[in-house]
C-alpha cells in the first residue's frame, strides 16, 4: 500500500487563511477562550536560557493566566519528542515556539494543536535544506523561485510543516517529506496536499499561516473539526 494517501482538498481547505501582524490584537491576558476557539499569543521571549522554552516562565504565567491560578502552580511535563503538556490534566492544550525575541503560544481546549515560529533575518542554504528534508516536488518548486523571495518562500513552508507534525507531537523525527504543500509561483503555500497516511487525510487538517511581525513567520495547525482562531500581541514585561 501506498504509505503517502493523496486526497483532493475541499474547497474551504484550497487556500490557507494567513494572519498578519494587523489580526493580532493586542490584549492582557487571560482573554475568555471558548470550547471552539484557539488562542494565539506573540509574546516577548524574554532573556536567560529558559526564556523560550515551552516550560519557561513567560509560558507558565501565560497558563496560569488562563487556569486562574499562580505560575508556581502550573506543573508541566515535556514529552518524548519534546512537546510539553500540562502534568496530570488537559485542562488545556498548548502548543509553543519562539524565534530570537519572539514566543508564539497556541491554547486550546481539548484539541491537540502544533505553532511553529520562524525569523527571516538570518539567511539560510534554503534549497539545501530543501532537497535534505523536502519532498522532491516542493524542492523543484522553490529551485524555481528567485531569491531573495525563496529564502521567504522556504520558512513558510518549513514553519507549516513544523507545525503540524507537532501537532502530531512527533516533531520532525515523523519525516518533513511526508507531507507536502502545494507551493504557488508566488513562494506561497496554499494547500497541505499530501500527508502519510499514519496523519490521518490531508482534510482532517486546518492550517493557518502567519505573519506577525514584518520578521516573522509562522503557522498554526491542527486536525479535526473547524475552530475560530484569535491572535494576540502582549508587550514585554
Amino acid at each position: 500500500m501506498n504509505p503517502l494517501t493523496r486526497t483532493r482538498i475541499r474547497p474551504k481547505h484550497a487556500h490557507m487563511r494567513l494572519l498578519s501582524a494587523s489580526d493580532f490584537t493586542p490584549a492582557r491576558v487571560p482573554v475568555a477562550l471558548a470550547d471552539d476557539e484557539i488562542h494565539v499569543w506573540l509574546l516577548a521571549a524574554g532573556s536567560g536560557r529558559a526564556a523560550g522554552r515551552g516550560d519557561g516562565p513567560r509560558v507558565r504565567a501565560l497558563l496560569a493566566a488562563y487556569l486562574d491560578r499562580t505560575p508556581d502552580d502550573v506543573r508541566l511535563t515535556i514529552g518524548e519528542h519534546g512537546k510539553p503538556f500540562l502534568a496530570g490534566s488537559r485542562a488545556l492544550d498548548f502548543n509553543v515556539s519562539h524565534s530570537g525575541a519572539a514566543l508564539l503560544v497556541g491554547i486550546a481546549r481539548e484539541q491537540e494543536l502544533g505553532v511553529d515560529i520562524e525569523t527571516q533575518r538570518r539567511r539560510r542554504p534554503v534549497l539545501d535544506l530543501a532537497r535534505r528534508f523536502f519532498a522532491a516536488e516542493e524542492a523543484s518548486a522553490l529551485a524555481g523561485i528567485d531569491e531573495p523571495l525563496r529564502q521567504t518562500a522556504f520558512l513558510r513552508v518549513w514553519s507549516c510543516k513544523e507545525a503540524v507534525v507537532k501537532a502530531l507531537g512527533n516533531g520532525i523525527g515523523f519525516g518533513l517529506e511526508r507531507l507536502q504543500f502545494r507551493i504557488d509561483p508566488a513562494g506561497e503555500p496554499v494547500e497541505l496536499s499530501v500527508i502519510h497516511a499514519s496523519a490521518g487525510t490531508a482534510e482532517d487538517w486546518h492550517i493557518v499561516r502567519l505573519a506577525p511581525t514584518g520578521d516573522h513567520v509562522g503557522a498554526l495547525a491542527w486536525r479535526g473539526p473547524a475552530r475560530r482562531v484569535r491572535a494576540f500581541v502582549a508587550a514585554a514585561d
